[in-house]
């Protein structure tokens, strides 16, 4: 109804006006900033968002190329160091206690382990803005018995171009990497990706 109506009933005439708005019943108008300001901001969060994608490209580890070397301590104390794998296929999987995903994820990966223990998989964790107690915690309430190791100043994690755990890497003998899971694994993504780490044998 776009304009005023009225209606005759017996002798009574009553006008009848089009309903008002939200702010129009609240005797208010939206600012023209207001207005602007909520249409820029999913703009500048989209750009915000894109520079980190980019940032976090730059230096990432891409499919076909060499993975980046790292050494550091496990959460044991002993030294872990990706060359020491080299020879043998590996699964680097970046993780953190408050990952919820990385819940699901352990069960699938402690499987594949002991799976391919033939094979000489290797599954190495590196742990993501968490603390190396919480970390054991959650290593040994999942039963996971590969190593793992913290990240100080995310160095491995830039390498590596992570945006948030999980992120899993699949490394073949020579050191290339051969596929990127981003997000968590399901059972088919990791069966995939270990065939096709293990193809490459």
């Amino acid at each position: 109804m776009t304009a005023a109506t009225t209606r005759s009933h017996g002798s009574a005439r009553r006008t009848l006006h089009p309903p008002r708005t939200p702010a129009e019943r609240l005797g208010t108008r939206v600012p023209r900033g207001l207005l602007v300001a909520g249409a820029l901001v999913p703009l500048l969060l989209l750009g915000a968002w894109g520079a980190l994608v980019l940032s976090r490209g730059e230096g990432g580890a891409s499919i076909g190329t060499q993975a980046p070397a790292f050494a550091v301590a496990d959460l044991d104390g002993n030294p872990l160091r990706l060359a020491d794998l080299r020879g043998r296929p590996v699964i680097v999987n970046f993780w953190a206690s408050w990952c919820g995903p990385c819940v699901d994820e352990f069960p699938l990966l402690r499987e594949a382990a002991a799976a391919h223990e033939a094979d000489g998989l290797a599954v190495v964790g590196i742990v993501f803005r968490d603390n190396s107690e919480a970390a054991r915690r959650f290593m040994a309430r999942m039963g996971a018995g590969w190593p793992a190791a913290m990240d100080p100043g995310e160095e491995i994690a830039q390498d590596y171009g992570i945006y948030g755990p999980p992120e899993t890497f699949f490394i073949d003998a020579e050191g290339v990497v051969v596929a990127r899971q981003f997000g968590a694994l399901s059972r088919d993504d990791l069966d995939r990706h270990v065939d096709r780490l293990l193809a490459k044998e």
